[in-house]
């Protein structure tokens, strides 16, 4: 089984690029962030023309998340718990009934945080702090549970190409990298850190200043997995060549496969 994410960076305009990219790869599961469209509008046809199953959680402009699956939703929840006056949509939990067995699926989108000095980094906080909550209430449950998205999180130097760039940035403040180590220090795995200890596995380059074309990149898409996940992982790789695509998203798609019969 291949569970996938993806901050696709308005998938209006990414359309093209994102069912290339699946008829390309085929996973059973995707978890896609900054839809950047209400759900509505969301282009679900192109999706299902694929033999996806959708669930979106989208906001205008802004924001929203998604997931598809070959395999049909049992159970779909939008909103990360912990504050019912957030109405931010970066959030989408979904059941998946395979033959397999059942697996459980979040697409996240965590807040960037910046400036740290304003209130964007106080939200930020508060909801890694819910998302804590969360898996830790998920992960009594003792199933296969993968937590999927863009994090907005270097979670060490290793995962930068220039990590004394991002020295007062949200994204690698010791606040915030301590957050997501208590977060994984919950008993879950960082799957790209499971499959190598390479120093060059970015998922996210810069439009600005030629990142991409210097290799300036940064890894802030991850997938976290609980223990039964683990068990059953088989290996965690990078899409990279997406980014070098015609009209790319500045993210790449991370696939995550694990040994659980699919569709």
């Amino acid at each position: 089984m291949h569970i996938a994410t993806w901050n696709v960076n308005s998938v209006k305009q990414r359309l093209d690029s994102a069912t290339a990219w699946l008829a390309e790869r085929n996973p059973d599961v995707v978890c896609l962030q900054e839809t950047k469209c209400v759900d509505d509008a969301f282009p679900r046809e192109a999706f299902e023309g694929l033999g996806y199953n959708v669930a979106t959680h989208g906001q205008k402009g802004f924001n929203g998340v998604a997931i598809l699956s070959k395999a049909p939703f049992d159970e779909v929840t939008a909103r990360l718990p912990g504050d019912n006056g957030d109405e931010q949509a970066r959030f989408l939990e979904a059941v998946i009934s395979t033959p397999g067995g059942v697996v459980r699926v979040a697409s996240i989108y965590l807040p960037n945080g910046n400036p740290p000095d304003t209130e964007k980094y106080s939200y930020k906080i508060k909801w890694m702090d819910r998302l804590i909550d969360y898996a830790r209430e998920r992960m009594a449950l003792e199933e296969p549970l993968l937590m999927a998205g863009d994090y907005n999180v270097i979670p060490a130097a290793s995962d930068a190409r220039n990590p004394s760039a991002w020295v007062g940035d949200a994204l690698f403040l010791p606040q915030t990298r301590g957050r997501f180590r208590s977060l994984v220090n919950l008993g879950l795995t960082d799957a790209v850190r499971a499959a190598s200890d390479n120093s060059d596995l970015y998922t996210f380059w810069d439009y600005q200043a030629g990142a991409w074309q210097k290799n300036n990149g940064i890894r802030i898409d991850h997938v976290l997995m609980s223990p039964q996940a683990t068990d059953r992982f088989v290996s965690a790789t990078i899409d990279r060549h997406v980014r070098a695509w015609e009209k790319p998203s500045d993210h790449v798609p991370v696939v995550v496969e694990l040994a659980i019969e699919g569709t």
